[in-house]
């Protein structure tokens, strides 16, 4: 996947995140899962610019790592709100596909970015 796509495509699905969590219900632990995932969500955008703009390769792998990271625990909080049903699985699980999509492609950017360095350094 090209650089542009996927900026894009982390770009929507922060806004989607964040639309998704004005939805959720005003209670105390449901605000603070919003305030989580609401971060999380829009740091996996932010987090892959900074990756694009690495100076190295080892800079590029552990800015993905953080990509990794930010969108793992994004999945984390739609589970959540999932299993307390604070919203229709519906609503959820479009966000919950494309989240772990992206997990899965920084999974194996990360793969063989390490393959290829380890290459260049034999």
């Amino acid at each position: 996947m090209n650089e542009k796509i996927f900026k894009d495509r982390t770009k929507k699905l922060a806004i989607a995140i964040i639309r998704m969590a004005e939805g959720l219900p005003r209670s105390v632990a449901a605000t603070a899962i919003a305030r989580q995932i609401v971060r999380s969500g829009t740091s996996i955008g932010a987090n892959y610019r900074a990756a694009c703009r690495a100076k190295s390769t080892a800079d590029m792998i552990s800015k993905l790592k953080g990509v990794e990271e930010e969108s793992d625990e994004t999945a984390y909080w739609l589970e959540i709100i999932t299993e307390m049903e604070y919203l229709p699985h519906e609503k959820i699980a479009l966000l919950a596909k494309e989240t772990n999509e992206i997990v899965a492609m920084t999974v194996s950017s990360v793969k063989s970015l390490r393959a290829r360095s380890r290459v260049r350094n034999s």
